[in-house]
């Protein structure tokens, strides 16, 4: 069996394990949301942050959902960096928003933040500022999902089957599980373009 066997294998497995009620509960906060004329802010950083960019593509283009990612706000990300801190970028950009209860704070993590250990401390001080201003807590996290988990209204966690493989499966799944999010018909109020091509037979 070669390394990319055991990969595929891997995926397959996880893909297995993945805690179908939490899912569900994801997409019906999130139908929630929309309909009570909300936002959905995704946060992540590194690879995460490429996915919330894509979630927020999808939610906006696919769902209808008003969504925003933080951190593709580069010229703010940095500026709120270099001033205030790492620590702070997310929360600040929430405040600045005006996150409400009928909005949603969406984390996509490979740990869901533990401020304790000096990990996403940025996601945790979010995290918490939503559970103040009551906005649901949603997210797709890894391992045992941290302060996310914890905390969160509806968090799908990656379960860990392989040690050395953390972050590529939990990212993978982000992106895998999303699609499925969004075209879920509860949530779905366009068709991808692909989708909406006729074909010959």
């Amino acid at each position: 069996m070669t390394d990319m066997d055991d990969f595929l294998s891997l995926v397959v497995k996880t893909a297995g394990l993945i805690d179908r009620d939490r899912l569900e509960g994801l997409v019906e906060r999130l139908v929630e949301v929309r309909d009570g004329g909300g936002r959905v802010f995704v946060l992540g950083v590194g690879g995460s942050a490429a996915n919330a960019s894509h979630a927020v593509n999808d939610f906006r283009k696919l769902c209808g959902i008003e969504a925003y990612a933080p951190a593709d706000n580069v010229a703010e990300l940095t500026a709120r960096t270099n001033d205030e801190g790492w620590e702070t970028t997310f929360v600040e950009w929430l405040r600045t928003s005006r996150l409400s209860e009928r909005d949603a704070v969406l984390v996509l993590s490979v740990g869901g933040g533990d401020a304790a250990h000096g990990v996403s401390v940025n996601i945790v001080r979010a995290v918490d500022e939503a559970r103040a201003r009551g906005a649901r807590i949603l997210g797709i996290v890894g391992r045992d999902g941290g302060h996310t988990a914890r905390v969160g209204d509806a968090v799908v966690i990656v379960p860990t089957v392989d040690q050395a493989r953390i972050t590529p499966i939990c990212e993978s799944f982000q992106s895998v599980l999303l699609h499925g999010v969004v075209s879920d018909p509860r949530l779905a109020t366009a068709t991808a373009k692909w989708e909406a091509v006729g074909h010959e037979s």
